[in-house]
Parts: C-alpha cells; structure tokens; sequence
C-alpha cells in the first residue's frame, strides 16, 4: 500500500486523518492521549487492527510526561490511562487486546525504573505495526488461494490497509493476488452511513490500480443475483469462540444474500481479533453512534427534521453463514470452537 496507517514520526504518532478521504490525504500528528482517544472516537484511525496500534501508542502518550519517583503512582497512572484509551470505543477487540498487552508488559518488568518502562511501552508499540504487517501477509498468502483467475470479489466496508498498519485483513488477499498477477474485479459496497467502502475501500484500490466498482449497500443483492460476485471477503472487529462475527453494519445482510445466491463468504482477520472469552456473538457489546450521522449526511440534511434514527454501527453474522475465516494460521473452518482452539494451540 503507498502509505503507512499509523506510524511513530518526529516524537509523535502519525496517522492518516481518514475522515478527510477521499478529496484530501492529511496525516495528523498526534502528541497526547486526549488527541489519540479523539482520533479513535471520531474514526480519524479505524479498523479492529489499526485501533489497536493505536491504542498502546495512546497509552504510551498518556506516562512519557510522567515524572513523580514514586512507581505505585506511576503505575495507577497507566492503569489511569488504560482505561481512558479502552473508553473510546465498544466493539473492536483489537482495542482491548492492545490494552491487556500493554498491561501484562508493564507487570512482566515492573522492576525496573521507570523511564525503562516507558520506552519499553513504545518499543511494544512499534513492535504491534511490524507484527500486523508480518500477519496481514500472511493473511494474503493464506486467502489467495480462494481468487481464482478472473473472479469478483465484493468485499463490504473497509478492511485495507488503512483498517490495519499498512496491509489489510480482508483486502490482504486481494493485494497479493495483483502481486501475483492474478486478474480480478472488485465490488465495493458503499456502507452507510460513513461510507467506509466509497470513501476508503475505493481510494486504496484506485491507489493500488485494481479493477473495481462501487455499488450502494441496496444494489448487493442485484449484482450477486446476475452471478457477478465469485466470492465474498470482509474484515472482522470481534469474533467470538463460536465463530460468531461482528463487523460493520450491513455485513449479516451480505451474508445472508451470499448463502441465499450461493456464494461462498469468508471473513479475513487476525487472531487478535478472536475473543476467547465469549462465547457467541450475543455477547458482542454493539456501538451505538450518533443519529445524526443518518439525519446529516457529511454535513447535508438527508432527513426531515423530527424524524428519529437508530444507528447501530455494527452487526454480528451468524458462523452458520462464514465458510471460513482467514487468519494468519490459515483458513479456519467449522466447527469453529474446535478449529479456533487448535489455532491457538488450547488442548
């Protein structure tokens, strides 16, 4: 991909302002954890994996002005700050993940002083962006095999590089088949209300000179009933043991169109992104976003006045729906407790 997600910069943590794609490419610099916690809450960095990076960058921005030589203070002050960060949003586990991590690191060294800390909390943070990008490839090595020559993909919101350090979960196959010189089409869906797929999916294809085609969300159906789409690809923000999968709003509709017209649907995404500690995905909390971001179209009005809204911003699919998820162990198949036990190695 041409530009890195997230990447630590001039003492800063730099990132793609993705609110501003697709007219403007702005990269935000960003200094404190009030700014990294804005930056999560608004969807300037979004995306299970990228919100993840995030979050441990934002942890580290929150103790690098800390001072006092007290440790026990020190170390309410991560606690403090950890669970600012984890505050910003509900539903990516990426975010939770990051946090625990930070966490488990601070406690494996709390004996040492307290600087040493710090800059062991940004080296793990630096770490996370080299560690997406080893997994995002392997995600494309694992899922390529799914393209055959000349197939359709429709893919739904945003799981590119820009959802992840660099490289992708449910893009990451997409990316290695060009590599490979394997043709292919991409159908992009739109995903109200934020545009996710118009907006970012779209640019980073564009980008990267991959034959695409945007739809609205409503044209799925049509387009899979004509026999246009091979295969289907979306990213992940939370599964859970069951295989259950939350990601953005309108994907259960997809998977239920997919299995209607037969075509095979497959979600791509790290383990990080596996909760282990629930069982299905009636226990995926649900973010709720402001109405207005319906009413108000980027600033339009798209409503009458008056009007209410209800604005979930993701859904949980079904694993009944998933033929596979694609992770960097390979393509996980059900029965999924079994087969995502055995990627993590639990007897």
């Amino acid at each position: 991909m041409p530009v890195p997600t997230i990447q630590w910069k001039d003492d800063a943590v730099s990132i793609v302002d993705q609110t501003k794609l697709p007219t403007s490419k702005q990269f935000i610099a960003i200094r404190t954890e009030k700014q990294m916690w804005d930056a999560i809450k608004q969807l300037k960095v979004r995306g299970a994996p990228a919100i993840g990076i995030a979050a441990a960058f934002g942890i580290y921005l929150g103790i690098r002005e800390f001072k006092e030589e007290d440790k026990n203070l020190f170390f309410e002050r991560i606690d403090e700050t950890c669970g600012y960060i984890a505050s910003s949003r509900p539903t990516a586990v990426n975010l939770f993940w990051a946090v625990d991590r930070i966490k488990a690191l601070v406690r494996d060294h709390e004996n040492r002083p307290v600087e040493e800390i710090k800059e062991l909390v940004l080296s793990e943070a630096k770490e996370m962006i080299e560690e997406d990008n080893r997994v995002c490839r392997r995600i494309g090595e694992h899922g390529v095999g799914l393209i055959e020559e000349g197939n359709s993909v429709l893919t739904h919101c945003n799981a590119g590089g820009l959802a992840t350090a660099q490289y992708g979960t449910a893009l990451a196959p997409i990316f290695r088949a060009q590599e490979i010189g394997r043709t292919l089409h991409v159908w992009v869906d739109e995903t109200r209300p934020l545009l996710q797929g118009s907006r970012i999916t779209a640019w980073e294809l564009v980008e990267a000179g991959i034959p695409a085609t945007l739809i609205t969300d409503s044209m799925a159906a049509w387009v899979m009933s004509r026999g246009k789409v091979d295969l289907v690809i979306v990213g992940a923000d939370r599964i859970a043991r069951n295989g259950d999968t939350a990601n953005k709003i309108g994907t259960l509709g997809v998977a239920v169109l997919a299995k209607e017209f037969n075509v095979p649907f497959y979600v791509a995404a790290p383990l990080s992104t596996i909760d282990r500690t629930i069982a299905s995905g009636s226990e995926i909390p649900i973010e709720e976003r402001d109405p207005e971001e319906i009413k108000h179209g980027f600033g339009k009005l798209t409503a009458p006045e008056g009007i209410d809204a209800y604005n979930p911003a993701f859904d949980v699919t079904p694993a009944s729906y998933i033929r596979g998820i694609i992770t960097e162990k390979g393509i996980l198949k059900a029965p999924y407790e079994k087969s995502i036990a055995g990627a993590f190695d639990i007897e």
